[in-house]
């Protein structure tokens, strides 16, 4: 940096100063040095967004591009395949129609879309100071879901079901939560709509995690620790060890236990199916018009796979341009070390309860009685 000055003499002098341009070289401090780095970085474009008028106007089935049926699920007393109509005693029929859908498209509710403009489309950023920190020559951009009320990507589905049961004459919603998230998104659209909420907490996270049981009350939901004396199975769990602190699997029983006790009531699943699945893939294709934005392809999509609602919506709309598309996409997703069951565990039929209550599917399995450490 140069800076123009001028040497005065010293007031003490008789004799007539000399005015002459000195130059100085001054060294930024760190913190300004980082500023003007911050600045060179914003002159990058760094935030891609889309107007409202570019919320996705369909959903994304990817059932219908498989080479050949997924195997079906298995009703859990006989084990044979399980009709449509099975299903209904907890979902409601509208939702059943979209899960087993051949369709590849599914039209989004407008009703569902003005819910969606509080916040979609969501932004896509460019990472470049991790870039930096990295020290890679990649490009590394990533989806930021969490501008939702709920704060993730929960209630792309969530308000998605909550419309699909209150047009089917659902008065009530019976459903799980682990860590708060999916509760606190399907409390949300439940008060959206009009429906009681009721949510069975895993109880460790229950107690560790108050400020999301917190919102779920905020907006209207009736919230228990699971295992809770509110049903037979929890009585059962709770009578054996008065301390247990739940799993995701216990609350799911509950959940379905509650539904198909209480009239008017139906299961709500935050993850997993197929119908869930492709409510999150507004998500991918927002994505690729992003991407169109920042003038680049992606060669890997990442993402972090629990039941697979964040890896579908970021990942599925990608997987069709791979499949029609011939795209060269690496697809990767990311489990977590304490429940890896896509690296360890076994591609059969299980249960997705502990209670054995749900219909079997075949998955990557630890077991459906698998605690986490």
């Amino acid at each position: 940096m140069k800076e123009d000055s001028q040497a005065i003499a010293s007031p003490n002098s008789e004799k007539n100063f000399k005015r002459k341009r000195v130059t100085w070289r001054v060294r930024l401090p760190s913190s300004a040095r980082a500023l003007r780095e911050t600045a060179h970085t914003m002159s990058q474009p760094t935030r891609f967004t889309l107007p409202q008028q570019d919320i996705p106007t369909h959903w994304y089935n990817l059932l219908p591009d498989f080479p050949e049926p997924l195997p079906p699920p298995l009703h859990p007393g006989t084990r044979e395949p399980i009709p449509a109509e099975a299903l209904l005693a907890i979902f409601p029929e509208n939702l059943v129609q979209q899960e087993m859908s051949p369709q590849g498209l599914i039209e989004i509710p407008e009703e569902v879309r003005d819910i969606y403009a509080l916040w979609r489309p969501t932004p896509l950023l460019r990472a470049v100071r991790f870039e930096k920190a990295l020290q890679t020559p990649a490009h590394i951009y990533y989806k930021y879901e969490g501008a939702s009320p709920a704060g993730s990507h929960k209630p792309n589905t969530a308000v998605a079901q909550a419309y699909f049961n209150k047009v089917a004459g659902t008065k009530r919603l019976a459903t799980e939560t682990g860590a708060g998230q999916w509760g606190s998104s399907l409390a949300l659209a439940c008060r959206l709509f009009g429906l009681e909420c009721n949510v069975y907490m895993v109880k460790v996270s229950y107690q560790q995690k108050p400020y999301r049981r917190m919102l779920m009350h905020t907006w209207g939901a009736t919230v228990h620790a699971s295992p809770s004396d509110q049903t037979a199975y929890g009585r059962k769990l709770l009578a054996e060890d008065p301390h247990c602190l739940g799993s995701l699997g216990i609350a799911i029983s509950e959940a379905i236990e509650d539904t198909v006790t209480h009239p008017d009531t139906k299961y709500s699943l935050g993850s997993v199916l197929n119908h869930v699945c492709l409510h999150q893939t507004v998500i991918g294709q927002e994505s690729i018009k992003q991407m169109e934005l920042a003038g680049e392809e992606p060669d890997t999509i990442i993402g972090c796979c629990g039941g697979g609602s964040n890896f579908a919506g970021l990942a599925f709309p990608f997987m069709e341009k791979k499949i029609k598309e011939r795209k060269n996409y690496r697809i990767v997703g990311v489990e977590p070390f304490a429940c890896p069951t896509l690296t360890q565990g076994d591609l059969r039929y299980d249960f997705g309860d502990t209670a054995e209550t749900t219909p079997l599917l075949m998955m990557y399995t630890l077991g459906h009685k698998f605690m986490p450490p």
